[in-house]
């Protein structure tokens, strides 16, 4: 599995799956959430009403996968970030399990490519840094039960996290 690093916007990467940083409602938010649903347009809101329907709310840590609309991608996986509350409510294995779920719906559904968001980083106010490490450790962690997965795309939408994952990814 390749790690790609690239600081952007993930609405513009033309990928199999870009991966939603939601909120547990799945009906969009702000920031990349809320520009995911913007840009992606109404099929995604509806697709994310469809699985409310039929399961509920998304719990922490957890994943969905809805069509991507007008996304350059196919699907779109919502998963749903922990909120940081100091390092005491299993923050860190909540993130790890966004990563790891992501992955295996992208491989449920025959992805070959993915791209992910900086995950609770922002309103949710998990440190920049750790957050980075957790991510691309959980990754690396279970790149060997993906082979389908050729590719991971890490997308920073801010000059830190870029700069966390871009440090973190040449000392490995």
């Amino acid at each position: 599995m390749k790690l790609t690093l690239i600081q952007g916007d993930i609405t513009l990467i033309e990928v199999d799956a870009i991966v939603n940083a939601a909120n547990s409602s799945l009906l969009g938010g702000g920031g990349v959430d809320g520009t995911i649903h913007r840009k992606g347009g109404p099929e995604i809101l509806d697709a994310c009403r469809a699985v409310r329907a039929k399961q509920g709310k998304c719990k922490t840590g957890q994943a969905v996968i809805t069509t991507a609309g007008k996304l350059p991608a196919e699907y779109v996986i919502h998963t749903v970030g922990p909120v940081w509350n100091g390092g005491t409510k299993n923050e860190d294995q909540l993130l790890s399990d966004c990563y790891v779920n992501s992955l295996n719906l992208a491989k449920e559904n025959g992805c070959k490519t993915v791209a992910f968001p900086n995950i609770s980083t922002g309103i949710y106010r998990f440190p920049k840094e750790r957050a980075a490490k957790i991510a691309i450790d959980a990754v690396k962690d279970v790149s060997a039960d993906f082979p389908e997965i050729e590719e991971v795309i890490f997308v920073c939408f801010d000059k830190d996290n870029y700069q966390y994952y871009q440090s973190l990814l040449e000392t490995e």
